[in-house]
């Protein structure tokens, strides 16, 4: 999130202000971008359905990935595959920056891959495979169905009550339209559908669907090995005991009708277009040390308060006390006037009569005000606001904190310590930090895994990792000139 290139901000405009938080802080792309306001079945058809731009507050959420050769291969497949499947439309397919592994599709026609799950791959087929599995989610109207069905409460999942109404009502309804889709948990039904349309749609286009069964083993690793809270593939696409042998039956079964004999992996080729791709978080756009979040690229720092919750993405970080009585965002609050951006932010969040003061901040200059979000009926309350904006050069940035109007004395004094703490970055260390990338490397002759990962330089700790990420164990015999992933700076 490049914020200093954000306007001022306009009502509707904090549509994505607040999304539901993770238990680690999730590192997406801080570019110059603005706020976003069994087998499978015959399918009847139906109305084309037009989702080929992507959903502008899935883009807030998570950045778009700049490499135009992944763009261009998750293109192409997806519009093969749409066009011989059962409910053709003008679909879109984007790969997004964000480290989780995950793909999701939301009910106007869009796919969205990560790039997290872009690097466990490890040949076309599988990729094509996964890529086939959520096209079917669309055609099969799955997320639509979930739409109708979902008691997702959007941010109150996390955050309780303490965010007013015109906040709740604003992300509540992004997360229902947009980006909640791919938190979503689709049931073993559609799952089996979608395995099933998966195969079906992947073994048309002339790929062996077996490789999906494959990587579905893949991670189921990654899950065991992370621990992680934050949604992954697995989590809103539920695993089954029999799926591994179900999808491979149902591979060899689409091959026989398939009328032909050979059928693509593409393994070197796909390991090829992955090279260089960025692994894991990003530092560049922004990273947490010891309760102190980092922008290596805009060059600042404050501090987070003690043991609270963070998440980062393209146009904001929140930070969240652990029980969800509070809430701190940081967003970039556009260029002009300190006067200019303060009266947007209050319009935009709903604060009226606000009592603002100008001061200064750390030597920035900056303006404070606080008031009540007004409450939208009789059955909500209000939450008490503390904005406090800074202007860095040309750049405005607000912290705004939110809490309960009787806890709010409480929590004052931890947003006001974020702001003070407000300061450009100037540590080396912290500047040059940089992201790890996957790259590829030959085997010399005939070894292990283990034996290739430690010819790379790649430390024994990290063995089991790579092997995952390889598709692989680390026994796993690779003969001369076999590809393999590694990842480093």
């Amino acid at each position: 999130m490049n914020l200093s290139f954000l306007p001022a901000l306009r009502t509707g405009a904090l549509l994505s202000l607040l999304l539901p938080l993770a238990s680690s802080s999730s590192m997406t792309d801080w570019a110059a971008r603005r706020p976003a306001t069994a087998s499978a079945r015959a399918i009847p058809a139906a109305r084309p359905l037009q989702g080929a731009k992507p959903d502008p507050a899935v883009i807030a959420q998570f950045g778009l990935y700049n490499n135009a050769k992944l763009q261009q291969l998750i293109t192409a497949r997806g519009k093969a595959m749409a066009a011989i499947s059962d409910r053709p439309g003008d679909y879109g397919f984007t790969v997004v920056d964000s480290p989780v592994i995950n793909a999701f599709a939301t009910p106007d026609g869009h796919v969205y891959f990560t790039r997290g799950i872009m690097a466990y791959f490890n040949d076309e087929a599988q990729f094509s495979g996964v890529l086939g599995h959520e096209l079917g989610h669309i055609t099969a109207q799955h997320g639509k169905k979930q739409q109708r069905n979902s008691t997702i409460a959007g941010i109150g999942m996390l955050l309780g009550s303490i965010v007013a109404p015109r906040v709740m009502q604003s992300v509540g309804g992004v997360v229902q339209q947009g980006v909640g889709l791919w938190m979503l948990k689709y049931s073993r039904g559609d799952e089996n559908e979608a395995d099933g349309l998966g195969v079906k749609y992947s073994t048309k286009i002339g790929y062996d669907a077996s490789h999906m069964a494959d990587f579905f083993q893949t991670l189921q690793r990654t899950e065991e090995q992370s621990g992680s809270s934050i949604p992954t593939f697995l989590s809103s696409h539920p695993n089954s005991a029999d799926r591994y042998t179900r999808v491979k039956q149902l591979a060899a079964q689409a091959k026989q009708s398939a009328g032909r004999s050979t059928f693509a992996v593409n393994r070197d080729s796909y390991l090829r277009s992955i090279e260089g791709l960025t692994f894991g978080e990003d530092p560049r756009q922004g990273f947490v040390e010891n309760s102190v979040f980092y922008h290596p690229d805009l060059k600042f720092r404050f501090p987070i308060p003690s043991g609270w919750k963070s998440q980062n993405s393209p146009d904001k970080f929140q930070m969240q006390e652990p029980n969800g009585k509070a809430l701190l965002v940081f967003l970039g609050a556009g260029g002009g006037s300190l006067d200019e951006a303060a009266s947007g932010l209050a319009k935009a969040i709903g604060v009226a009569n606000a009592q603002a003061q100008k001061t200064t901040i750390n030597g920035f200059p900056a303006l404070v005000f606080e008031g009540d979000q007004q409450a939208q009926d009789q059955q909500s309350s209000s939450a008490h606001v503390l904005a406090q904006l800074i202007q860095d050069g040309k750049s405005i940035y607000a912290f705004v904190g939110l809490a309960e109007p009787a806890s709010f004395s409480s929590y004052a004094p931890q947003f006001q310590q974020a702001a003070q703490g407000y300061a450009r970055l100037t540590e080396a260390s912290k500047l040059n930090r940089q992201p790890e990338h996957i790259h590829i490397r030959t085997a010399t002759g005939t070894q292990t895994l283990a034996a290739a990962l430690a010819s790379a330089g790649v430390p024994s700790s990290r063995y089991q990792e790579l092997a995952i990420v390889n598709g692989m164990k680390t026994t796993d015999k690779l003969p001369k000139g076999m590809l393999y992933k590694v990842v480093g700076k």
